[in-house]
């Protein structure tokens, strides 16, 4: 049997959805900084062996006692393969760049940060693309991310591997409060840090026009990130919009889905996007943007719709389409529900993670 170690600084989400089910098929360690031990608690299967380290702020001189430690951790467990949850930690990446690793899969979920995102770590763009140069193998969950590294960063096509984001509603109707809470008919969530390449805005200008076909459509806000007030200078009708500015609980975030009949995303830009596949695996539908990776995620009037971004009137039309036809969302939410058992599948995805570590075990010929 393999022996892998996990190494994560985040995903927390993916993370565990990943690590459960690649238990099944190797030995696993989990490797990650204290303070994310403590978030992710008992998630992780009891066959799962959790090693932990204190990780001090980015700014802190100590990182550099902390990556000592994490090295200790990784020889001491001598896995035939180390596999990485992108970092945004230029500690970790100089640490990458500095010593011998043993056979190296790293998952990229963001090739470049998202425009407006104002919490990256100062420096990490350019320092991360080390781990892109260092990996054996590469795992990123669209081919648009693949096309990406293969023109823009000059990769082996045969190094960067596609595998899809697993679904997480799973994950978070086990973590919720379990109560069958009644599905709104007209209500739509916004959920998610709060940047510019989210395009709020552009759905608070198409909710008027909703509203003129579907009288009764409330929009939920949840999230943090930018002064919500800034979308509302003049204030908020409380009826139209419920809005949670703020970091939403583990607990409370399937009661957000449950309630909602639509998720929106209409994003001016993505690479992928953790919030479709918590919509799929909570039966709620998705409108989402025809952009980057969200035209590999949604299958336009399968399971989900895509409109043009930046398009008001085109948002505003899919949303009413949407609410206003029962047979069309029960048609997508069965699709949904079933791709949850196909593509975003966690077995599934484990098992397609297991063949890129026997690629990385094999000898590099290119």
């Amino acid at each position: 049997m393999i022996k892998v170690a996990l190494l994560h600084f985040g995903f927390e989400d993916y993370t565990i959805e990943l690590a459960n089910s690649l238990s099944k098929y190797v030995d696993l360690t989990l490797i990650n900084p204290k303070k994310l031990s403590d978030v992710c608690g008992d998630a992780f299967d009891p066959s799962i062996r959790v090693v932990s380290f204190k990780k001090p702020r980015i700014r802190d001189p100590r990182n550099l006692l902390s990556m000592n430690a994490m090295m200790r951790i990784i020889k001491d467990i001598q896995p035939d393969v180390l596999h990485v949850q992108e970092t945004n930690d230029p500690w970790y990446d100089w640490t990458l760049l500095l010593n011998k690793m043993p056979p190296l899969v790293t998952t990229i979920h963001d090739v470049f940060r998202h425009p407006g995102d104002k919490v990256a770590v100062f420096g990490s763009e350019y320092t991360r693309r080390i781990a892109f140069y260092r990996s054996q193998q590469l795992i990123v969950h669209t081919h648009q991310l693949k096309k990406i590294l293969i023109e823009q960063f000059n990769l082996p096509e045969g190094r960067v591997n596609v595998i899809p984001h697993g679904e997480l509603g799973s994950l978070y109707q086990h973590r919720g409060d379990r109560s069958n809470q009644p599905r709104d008919p007209n209500t739509l969530l916004f959920f998610g840090r709060i940047w510019p390449y989210k395009g709020l805005k552009y759905l608070l200008e198409a909710m008027p026009l909703i509203a003129e076909c579907v009288p009764e459509v409330k929009l939920i806000i949840a999230g943090r990130g930018e002064n919500i007030k800034e979308y509302f200078p003049n204030g908020y009708d409380e009826n139209r919009y419920e809005i949670i500015n703020r970091l939403i609980p583990l607990e409370e975030v399937s009661n957000l889905f449950q309630r909602s009949t639509v998720t929106v995303l209409p994003y001016i830009e993505a690479s992928q996007s953790g919030v479709a596949a918590l919509s799929y695996g909570m039966g709620t539908l998705v409108v989402a943007s025809d952009v980057g990776g969200l035209s590999e995620i949604v299958q336009h009037k399968k399971d989900g719709l895509l409109v043009p971004p930046r398009d008001v009137r085109a948002l505003a039309d899919a949303i009413i389409c949407l609410l206003s036809d029962r047979d069309l969302q029960q048609k997508m939410q069965t699709a949904a529900l079933a791709r949850c058992q196909q593509d975003l599948n966690w077995s599934n995805i484990a098992a397609q993670t297991v063949e890129v570590y026997q690629k990385t075990m094999k000898p590099i010929h290119q």
